[in-house]
């Protein structure tokens, strides 16, 4: 499977570190208007949300749809000039890089919970999945009750990982939950052996299998277990820049150009292969571009 696994950068790991108290206060959009510079944060493997493109630079439905919301910050500060800077980020600095100012909006494929609620807050959901496994074409694993005795992977920092350790328990399956740093190395244990599974949100799975060099030598499988929305995540108690973004996905839907842009990176061949994930728009995610809801799984 060709799929970058870049290290971490040593600044980031250093930004995850930081304590609360120097978490970042005050107005996103005062913040911008007086530097001059917001940054946007991106996933390197998050396809098709947040990803580096052949080019090696971030792509994706999850950022076409932040630039639009970075349009809008620059007309609603008066700054045309605005620097607009991009940070990657993991499953597991996301949010406290959030919280300590380190970036202003995350653009990827991150799950609206009450728990994660409790640090940041979420735009109005623009995406719904449920875990399920990548596994290779001729594994013998089928379902969630195969994975007896196996071992399991799953992103650190990911909802996914809490699901599956859950799901471990609650039938008895006795299987090994192992962790990777990003979604790259979590399909690397699976290529190489070391993993029978990987668990995760499916339509990062049918990402990773449409970038793979040979599609066919992968499957997604299992029935979905706890279906959660996405949302693009912001700094919590900054309400003006929530109604900011919240806007502009409001006018998207409501113009119908949220649904085109669906089908560009869903329905229709994308990079860096121009492979066609075919990933119909599911029936929780219709009933919210009527809803415009933000509400958080539990």
């Amino acid at each position: 499977m060709r799929i970058q696994n870049i290290a971490l950068v040593v600044s980031a790991l250093a930004a995850a570190c930081i304590l609360p108290s120097h978490a970042q206060t005050g107005s996103t959009l005062d913040k911008v208007k007086a530097s001059g510079a917001i940054t946007v944060a991106y996933r390197e493997s998050s396809i098709p949300f947040s990803y580096l493109g052949a080019d090696a630079k971030p792509t994706g439905f999850g950022w076409e749809i932040c630039g639009k919301i970075v349009d809008e910050v620059k007309a609603v500060t008066g700054r045309a000039d605005l620097k607009v800077g991009t940070q990657s980020v993991t499953s597991q600095n996301r949010i406290p890089l959030m919280v300590n100012g380190t970036i202003d909006i995350e653009c990827g494929s991150t799950t609206n919970n009450t728990d994660r609620a409790k640090q940041v807050a979420f735009a109005i959901n623009y995406f719904y999945t449920g875990t399920r496994l990548l596994v290779k074409a001729n594994s013998p694993v089928k379902t969630i009750d195969d994975l007896k005795g196996k071992k399991v992977v799953s992103t650190t920092g990911t909802t996914n990982y809490q699901v599956l350790r859950k799901v471990n328990a609650d039938r008895n399956l006795g299987f090994d939950l192992l962790a990777a740093k990003d979604h790259a190395e979590s399909a690397l244990l699976v290529q190489n052996g070391r993993a029978d599974a990987f668990g995760m949100d499916d339509i990062l799975l049918y990402g990773l299998r449409a970038s793979a060099q040979k599609p066919e030598d992968w499957a997604v499988v299992g029935e979905a277990i706890q279906v959660e929305p996405y949302a693009i995540m912001l700094r919590r108690d900054d309400p003006e820049f929530k109604k900011l973004v919240d806007g502009v996905i409001t006018r998207l839907v409501k113009s119908g150009e949220f649904e085109t842009l669906y089908k560009k990176w869903f329905q229709s061949p994308i990079p860096p292969r121009g492979i066609n994930l075919n990933a119909p728009m599911s029936q929780d995610l219709r009933d919210n571009l009527t809803a415009l809801s933000d509400k958080p799984a539990g």
